[in-house]
């Protein structure tokens, strides 16, 4: 798995990330794996309801749209 290096960490941030990752009973390292992860989950999930929404927009007007997944996974599989 690939690292990560953050530099300049503020000393108070630091403390914060330390307790919290006590408190978990994790090292600074799991803590913040766990963070990152979070994260990037919040992001595919804000995506994926956006996709939703358009979705949802796009059935108002009356008409079908095709899934184009299927489509692409064979143009990639080319």
């Amino acid at each position: 798995m690939p690292d990560i290096l953050i530099r300049n960490v503020p000393e108070d941030v630091l403390e914060v990330l330390k307790k919290r990752a006590s408190e978990s009973k994790r090292s600074l390292q799991q803590e913040l794996l766990v963070i990152l992860e979070g994260a990037a989950l919040q992001v595919q999930a804000k995506a994926a309801g956006q996709a939703d929404m358009i979705r949802e927009t796009l059935s108002g007007y009356g008409r079908e749209y095709s899934d184009s997944t299927g489509l692409i996974r064979k143009d990639r599989d080319r």
